[in-house]
């Protein structure tokens, strides 16, 4: 792990200067450097609000690697009142994406603390978003498996706008109750909403890109540069098409049948 933090670091420095290319060409060699010897390195990719985060946190605990959600380091340094908090909160607010160079440098940290903790493999969630981070990380690490959740375009945005985070206890929620019927060849889908304890409903807020003008921006931005992406490792033979069906309940057995992975906690609740 830790030649992979290094190399994003000085990455994140080359890729914008007129060296990047020779920078680049580096990378490849001194990745060789690596252990063959290590857990899972998976990267999740789909549009904003299908539920990257659920899904990979979920995986993350079941198959023992961290979970790394770019939008979360984004959030931490928002409330951190660090020096990039400012610069952050008018590039999220106004629903544009946030600089390579800034996600790269935040990834960089999030693994040089996970190494000191001894975390081995992980499971990306929100990077890489576009092609440069895409070849920047192949060029510092083996990626395994890209998983790209999918989701119809109508359902997204009303998941989006149901969100809600508890201001005290941290926790997310969604208030959205989503039942499309079937038609124009799109099938039917229920989504329950995911409430939260009566200890936290009085304490619900909605973060501030969460707006249908700024869901729309992000989606509109997400199929412009971050789509390439998919068709990027779809020709290296490491994505995974994954249309999610329903909510959790539905969606989870079904996306483990999909990666042959076994969940024997969910097998015992069952059999009890």
């Amino acid at each position: 792990m830790a030649i992979v933090h290094r190399l994003l670091r000085s990455a994140a420095a080359a890729a914008f200067s007129p060296a990047a290319a020779a920078a680049r060409r580096g990378l490849s060699a001194l990745a060789a450097e690596q252990t063959l010897e290590r857990n899972v390195q998976w990267v999740f990719l789909g549009c904003p609000g299908v539920g990257k985060g659920t899904y990979a946190s979920r995986l993350s605990q079941l198959v023992g690697v961290p979970h790394i959600a770019t939008g979360d380091l984004v959030r931490e340094e928002l409330a951190s009142s660090g020096p990039l908090s400012q610069q952050l909160a008018e590039i999220v607010n106004q629903g544009k994406l946030v600089s390579d160079e800034i996600i790269m440098d935040l990834l960089s940290k999030r693994l040089e603390r996970g190494e000191t903790k001894g975390e081995s493999g992980f499971i990306l969630d929100g990077f890489p978003r576009t092609v440069g981070q895409a070849e920047i990380l192949e060029g510092v690490t083996e990626i395994d498996l890209v998983v790209n959740l999918k989701l119809r375009e109508d359902v997204l945005l009303e998941k989006c706008l149901g969100r809600r985070t508890c201001s005290q206890c941290g926790g997310n929620f969604n208030i959205a109750s989503i039942n499309v019927d079937e038609g124009n060849g799109k099938p039917g889908m229920y989504m329950p909403p995911l409430l939260p304890p009566a200890n936290c409903m009085s304490k619900l807020i909605t973060r501030a890109d969460d707006t249908e003008e700024v869901v729309k921006k992000r989606l509109h931005i997400y199929n412009e540069l971050s789509r390439p992406v998919e068709e990027f490792y779809r020709k290296r033979g490491k994505l995974l098409e994954f249309d999610l069906p329903g909510g959790i309940p539905e969606s989870w057995p079904k996306l483990l049948q999909a990666l042959n992975i076994e969940d024997h906690e969910d097998k015992q609740c069952a059999v009890a």
